[in-house]
């Protein structure tokens, strides 16, 4: 019995383990888990399977007990092939022991279903410690067909009925708390993967340096052209994270840097909420500058952004070898 709880408590880790394992290596994408959730059921079939041959091996020494047994009762279940599972109750009459009775499911061809009828009498084989392991004997030894011809049997009382010990409560529990240990475990393991908040969509933008005094510059280093699509968006919203945007008065774009000037507290100069900027108009206005503006290659550019009265004024300035241009915004 404590062998059978013991069994019990690894199965249900070893379910809760594969099942969790499974599922949590799909959400997380990590194949090497979802691969050892499939294979640890295979590993331990194949750990129960060696763990149980030399009980398999003592077992097959043992002589099995031959014994008459007359039929009580049967049923049949329904099936598509030829044999039919029928339910046999049979009283069993051991020689030099007391006569019990079992329940066993024995495979009979259709046709052979009229020659087993209440009150015959077969001849069975079981196990001497399991004898709810009984199987009938299909071809017995010209003895034993001339004892099951010749043998008068008393029923035996329905109380002597032997059966496979059932596993109880602390079976069924312990394969509960087996199975929720497998599960936490796993859960354990990968809780940062599987708990983690989500990653931004660009993670490659990063804060150089931020100065957040009221008169200062900060700067946004990024690893990608602020002409891409959001990018610039992008920066400017990191930048707001760590500074007060909103009183601008200088602001340089370059391929992979954006450097903003704040205004000073005390001084009356005009300023601009830089969340405020229309970014989707810089990309535009650099690609006509480097189009029109020839200096040669290779060649850099920079966008000016500063307060004109109420209004902002954009200015790209490309420079190479053959010099420097610049063009405005609506210009």
């Amino acid at each position: 019995m404590p062998l059978a709880l013991v069994r019990g408590f690894l199965t249900g880790i070893v379910t809760g383990t594969t099942l969790c394992a499974f599922v949590v290596g799909i959400i997380i994408e990590y194949v090497p888990l979802i691969i050892t959730g499939l294979g640890l059921p295979i590993a331990y079939g194949i750990l129960l399977y060696l763990a149980g041959a030399p009980r398999r091996a003592r077992e097959a020494k043992l002589a099995p007990v031959i014994a008459l047994a007359k039929i009580e009762s049967l049923r049949a279940g329904g099936t598509e092939t030829g044999d039919i599972p029928v339910d046999l109750v049979l009283t069993v009459v051991p020689d030099g022991m007391a006569s019990h009775r079992v329940r066993i499911t024995h495979g009979i061809n259709l046709v052979d279903i009229p020659n087993y009828r209440p009150g015959d009498v077969l001849v069975v084989r079981y196990p001497p410690d399991r004898p709810w392991k009984a199987r009938v004997v299909e071809r017995p030894s010209p003895e034993w067909e001339r004892r099951a011809a010749e043998a008068v049997i008393e029923s035996a009382p329905e109380s002597s009925l032997v059966q496979e010990p059932p596993e109880g409560c602390a079976f069924g529990a312990l394969a509960v708390l087996g199975f929720l240990l497998g599960a936490a475990l796993v859960l354990s393991l990968f809780r940062a993967e599987l708990f983690a908040p989500e990653a931004p969509a660009r993670t490659e933008e990063t804060l150089s340096s931020v100065t957040t005094s009221s008169s200062g510059s900060a700067t946004v280093n990024v690893d990608r052209s602020l002409l891409g699509e959001g990018e610039l968006r992008r920066a400017i919203d990191s930048l707001a994270l760590a500074a007060d945007v909103s009183q601008v008065i200088t602001v340089v774009v370059e391929d992979r840097r954006l450097t903003v000037v704040f205004a000073p507290t005390s001084a009356q100069v005009p300023r601009f909420d830089l969340r405020a900027l229309a970014v989707d108009r810089v990309p535009a206005l650099v690609r006509r500058a480097t189009a029109t503006i020839d200096v040669g290659s290779p060649r850099t550019w920079q966008v000016m952004i500063v307060p004109f009265g109420t209004a902002v004024s954009s200015r790209v300035i490309v420079t190479g070898p053959g010099g420097s241009g610049s063009l405005a915004d609506g210009g």
